[in-house]
């Protein structure tokens, strides 16, 4: 095992990756940019380097990360999730480095983070995928053919990127033209890539992902699904498992295929398989893998009691995941919700001075929190506060005890989202478990 390791990351998932990596008995390194002094991550870790330049781009200065590796004697490097997270050039270079990269091979992100690519390499798997673009297309006409030949209403999605960004739906040839434009720009922007693909639309879907952990054996073991369904603007809000939507059979369809996408590019260390489960057929067809941890993971290692960021550590090292996977057994109803610096109504991010904080406490109920009282949220970076977990006995229990930490939850200062939280956990739909993708759009029309 290494002895040290420097966090590639900030807020609550360096404070997350300090704690496992210190139960496992290893020197934390964290770095911060110019903005971040005051968080709780820069006061945990045992050694701190400030990166300069400007905050927006700090935590993806490849040089300056490696580089505070060296002069701390880091040996191994965490990505957590976001920035570098999937970004294949950055983990070759931290092998390039003589480091160890404490997530997948440079090839397997590549291979998954060219959605196109991900698509035929599954699907020569035999994991079923949705009618889509058989390649990428670059340019509105090629978009515009591939539509028309997939059939109205189609969804456009960037090549590449990730996290529910760079997406559209059209409903005929005139918004795929419209659309093209939009996100292809979107993409290049944000993603450095114009490339789309097309693929089928299903208007009533829910959002099914499972975890895999690749072994250093080789092995791949699943840990259950989670449901990320509720969304806003195609990003998560909130997760639970299981899902309320899948019976055994399906559940078990679904981790198979999931452990054929990850066998199909050799996969090691953990990573999700993301699936759409049409509401209509009950079809359900790989979305993309996630070569990283995810925001997530707490609602597995509440259920399975393991704790995902030590296995990660310990198969990047070459060893054993630190506990028998294979008899791990799911137990009780997760919920997590993710507690944002955006208001309740229009999800808008709004920064500032945190004035209080009050974290909930009581039986099955998990704090995960990148901010403090006296801390500044600044508007540089993802408006993630905290994430809010809880475990019952069943789903029941999880939504009685996910209403009370809410209630019981006080953030002052920046805008948050708790009061959004406290209406979902009310919600006719949500509470029947009976809800899709739409659930939040149907909320605030």
């Amino acid at each position: 095992m290494f002895e040290s390791v420097l966090i590639a990351n900030r807020g609550e998932i360096a404070r997350r990756i300090i704690r496992s990596a210190r139960s496992l008995g290893l020197r934390t390194v964290a770095v911060r940019s110019s903005v971040d002094t005051d968080l709780p991550f820069v006061a945990e870790a045992d050694d701190v380097v400030e990166l300069t330049g400007p905050p927006a781009q700090a935590y993806r200065d490849t040089h300056q990360l490696l580089d505070a590796a060296r002069r701390t004697r880091a040996a191994a490097v965490h990505p957590g999730y976001g920035f570098l997270a999937e970004d294949p050039g950055f983990a070759q270079a931290v092998c390039d480095a003589g480091l160890v990269w404490v997530g997948p091979r440079a090839e397997a992100i590549s291979a998954m983070g060219d959605k196109v690519t991900a698509r035929e390499t599954v699907a020569a798997a035999g994991v079923p995928v949705a009618p889509g673009s058989t390649d990428a297309v670059a340019t509105e006409a090629a978009a515009v053919a591939d539509a028309e030949k997939v059939g109205f209403p189609v969804m456009l999605k960037a090549a590449v990127g990730g996290g529910g960004m760079g997406m559209a739906v059209a409903a005929d040839a005139a918004a795929a033209r419209t659309e093209y434009a939009r996100v292809s720009a979107f993409a290049h922007r944000l993603f450095g890539d114009s490339r789309l693909f097309v693929e089928r639309y299903f208007p009533r879907v829910r959002h099914v992902e499972v975890q895999v952990l690749g072994l250093a054996d080789g092995r791949i073991v699943t840990l259950g699904e989670r449901d990320c369904s509720v969304q806003r603007r195609h990003q998560k809000i909130a997760e639970e498992s299981p899902s309320p939507a899948l019976e055994p059979d399906l559940r078990h369809r679904m981790e198979h295929a999931a452990v054929v996408a990850a066998a199909a590019v050799d996969y090691r260390n953990a990573g999700t398989v993301e699936f759409l489960l049409d509401q209509d057929s009950g079809e359900f067809f790989f979305l993309e893998m996630n070569t990283r941890l995810q925001v997530e993971h707490p609602v597995t290692e509440m259920r399975y009691g393991v704790d995902l960021v030590a296995a990660q550590l310990r198969i990047a090292a070459g060893a054993e995941p630190g506990c028998d996977l294979d008899a791990a057994t799911p137990v009780g109803h997760a919920i997590e919700l993710r507690v944002n610096a955006e208001d309740s109504q229009r999800f808008l991010p709004g920064p500032g001075l945190v004035t209080d904080w009050v974290e909930p406490t009581g039986d099955g109920v998990r704090v995960d929190a990148g901010y403090a009282a006296g801390t500044t949220v600044t508007p540089f970076y993802d408006s993630l506060l905290a994430k809010l977990v809880v475990h019952g006995c069943d789903r029941q229990q999880a939504l009685a005890r996910a209403r009370v930490a809410v209630a019981g939850f006080t953030v002052t200062g920046p805008k948050c989202n708790l009061a959004f939280h406290a209406e979902l956990l009310e919600h006719p739909e949500f509470v029947s478990g009976h809800y899709d993708t739409g659930l939040i759009a149907r909320m605030r029309p």
